[in-house]
């Protein structure tokens, strides 16, 4: 990609797309296409064919997508399995027919089944059942996986997939009811101390073990496969590491300096057992995580006070 090129991110304004818009920014790259909802629905076919016919973006970073937790996936299946469906169909056929020269579709590590081997390597695709909490989710980023593939192999379109792992840092949902696990911790420690509280409920038994990437280093991988990799494969993003959702608790509670204690309501469901990637293809591409869970936590938590105001809540 040049300074000048055309790109367009789909998904700006949510937590990967507006981490790779400060990465393409930092880089010196000045050509940028945004749109929000408002001005682009991505669910209509329509809009999406008249958008890419004019401006006729070079690279698109496809990071737009209707997310959330269990909570979400389990209240919205219906939405979430069409509206991302739509997203991306619309967006990846688009682009190749008015001529993008590459895309990157943004999946998700909800793709590999339940019981996957652990860490999980790409080839554990479509091997086995998915976990029900969030299976349309991941039924919809399957088929976005496949839709790649598809036009890679008829028509010769450069379209690569990525999956990283659960991701969290500036700009995060921090909404009880649809947040994932660690923006929910944070605020849920910050109104407990801030209320004076004595404890804190987290969901389950704490035993599920999850890893965690900082959404600015999701951003550099994501920007630095576009213009390192091409190939059907999709590439794991992840930082090779885990911990359980208790230890991840203990770390939240410390950033924040909540002294109560942590209690379990195990009439909540626990989730994915564990759900580490294998990230071996994305090392031997040249790519490595740089930011420790520690100081992105308590970055992220610094972010979280310093944009009370438009925090999504």
């Amino acid at each position: 990609m040049e300074s000048n090129s055309r790109i367009y991110v789909a998904g700006h304004r949510g937590l990967v797309g507006g981490a790779i818009v400060r990465r393409l920014m930092a880089a010196g790259h000045d050509n940028l296409l945004l749109r929000t909802h408002s001005e682009l629905d991505l669910t209509s076919q329509a809009q999406v064919d008249a958008f890419f016919e004019q401006e006729k973006p070079e690279y698109v970073f496809l990071a737009a997508a209707k997310v959330g937790g269990i909570h979400a996936n389990n209240s919205y299946p219906a939405q979430f399995i069409r509206d991302n469906l739509m997203i991306q169909s619309n967006v990846i056929h688009s682009a190749w027919l008015h001529g993008a020269r590459k895309l990157a579709f943004l999946g998700s590590s909800c793709i590999y089944p339940k019981l996957a081997h652990q860490p999980i390597h790409e080839s554990e695709l479509l091997t086995g059942p998915l976990e029900p909490t969030n299976e349309w989710y991941a039924i919809a980023k399957i088929a976005g996986i496949k839709q790649c593939q598809a036009y890679r192999r008829q028509y010769g379109f450069d379209a690569i997939s990525i999956m990283p792992t659960n991701l969290y840092g500036p700009g995060d949902n921090f909404d009880l009811q649809n947040s994932h696990v660690l923006p929910a911790m944070i605020r849920k420690f910050h109104e407990a101390k801030r209320n004076g509280e004595s404890k804190i409920v987290i969901w389950g038994t704490g035993t599920p073990r999850r890893e965690f990437l900082h959404v600015d280093d999701m951003a550099d991988a994501t920007v630095y496969l576009m213009t390192q990799y091409s190939d059907e494969e999709p590439v794991n993003v992840g930082v090779g590491d885990d911990l359980t959702i208790l230890e991840l608790a203990h770390l939240v509670r410390a950033v924040v300096g909540f002294e109560g204690e942590i209690v379990h309501d195990l009439t909540k469901p626990d989730g994915t057992p564990r759900k580490l990637l294998d990230v071996g293809r994305l090392h031997g591409l040249g790519w490595k995580a740089r930011i420790p869970l520690a100081e992105g936590v308590r970055s992220t938590y610094e972010w979280f006070l310093s944009h009370a105001d438009e925090v999504r809540t």
